[in-house]
């Protein structure tokens, strides 16, 4: 029988951050895929309700407490679920954190503060999880870049300082570690249509869109936000083995916005 390059039958997967939103759509779709699903949250109650979500879709996850910013936190996570399940085959850096704040109103302790979260944490899980994947002789590590990786925008300086640094932190790790059959890629999300993103899409009192929700539709040659499952396909394919020449590479999963100079206007 032919090998199916798309499976991940037997496969442990570490999906930071995901509870809900993103991650929890890529983490679901790796257990379809046949992964075992771990996820980590900052709070047991966070992680609580995650279990409960993964248990409606019928997926039995592994739920952790850990702060990713935290060094030797993160260091006994990994060390539990090496014992707990097994040793990571996919990593997915998703955690992530923004504050939309104008540059000069923003104090250097909140551009910290995201800078840790969005860049100094997978930096510290990719090392948590490395030496066990060049033990076991392979391994996919997954970051959660973003259109920010590639463009500024009003009042996201730390966003898009960190992800701009992650799109890089992909690039060097694959360079260091591909001699080991470790592929590092990421994926950067356009819009994408989720519960925190729902108060930019509401329609207005008078029945208009909302203008950030006109500006995105205009600006993405799709006329569409994502929806969290349109990331589920490439999240399996940098995952698997259909991916295992592909390194240092982001996937830009965004309707075609990175490719377009906008409408002219009329």
């Amino acid at each position: 029988m032919e090998k199916n390059l798309f499976s991940l039958e037997g496969k442990i997967a570490l999906v930071t951050g995901a509870s809900y939103g993103i991650g929890f759509a890529m983490a679901k779709a790796y257990a379809k895929a046949g992964a075992a699903v771990c996820f980590n949250d900052i709070t047991q109650e966070k992680v609580d309700m995650g279990v409960a979500a993964y248990k409606e879709e019928g997926i039995e996850a592994h739920g952790y407490v850990c702060n990713v910013t935290d060094e030797k936190a993160v260091n006994e996570m990994v060390a539990q679920i090496e014992k707990e399940v097994g040793i990571i085959d996919i990593l997915v850096n998703n955690a992530g954190i923004i504050k939309r704040v104008p540059m000069c109103e923003m104090s250097a302790e909140e551009f910290r503060q995201v800078i840790d979260v969005d860049l100094n944490a997978p930096f510290i899980v990719s090392k948590a999880v490395i030496p066990s994947m060049i033990k076991k002789g392979h391994g996919k590590i997954i970051n959660i870049c973003s259109m920010m990786s590639e463009l500024g925008r009003e009042t996201v300086s730390a966003y898009a300082a960190a992800k701009g640094g992650l799109k890089m932190l992909t690039k060097n790790i694959a360079s260091e570690y591909g001699e080991f059959n470790i592929q590092c890629n990421g994926i950067g999300p356009g819009y994408i249509a989720t519960p925190q993103t729902a108060p930019l899409r509401e329609v207005q009192a008078d029945g208009s869109k909302h203008p950030f929700d006109q500006f995105i539709i205009a600006k993405t040659p799709a006329a569409r936000w994502g929806e969290a499952e349109d990331l589920s396909g490439p999240a399996v394919f940098l995952a698997s083995d259909a991916s295992n020449f592909v390194n240092g590479h982001i996937l830009y999963v965004d309707g075609g916005i990175l490719a377009y100079i906008g409408k002219q206007p009329k």
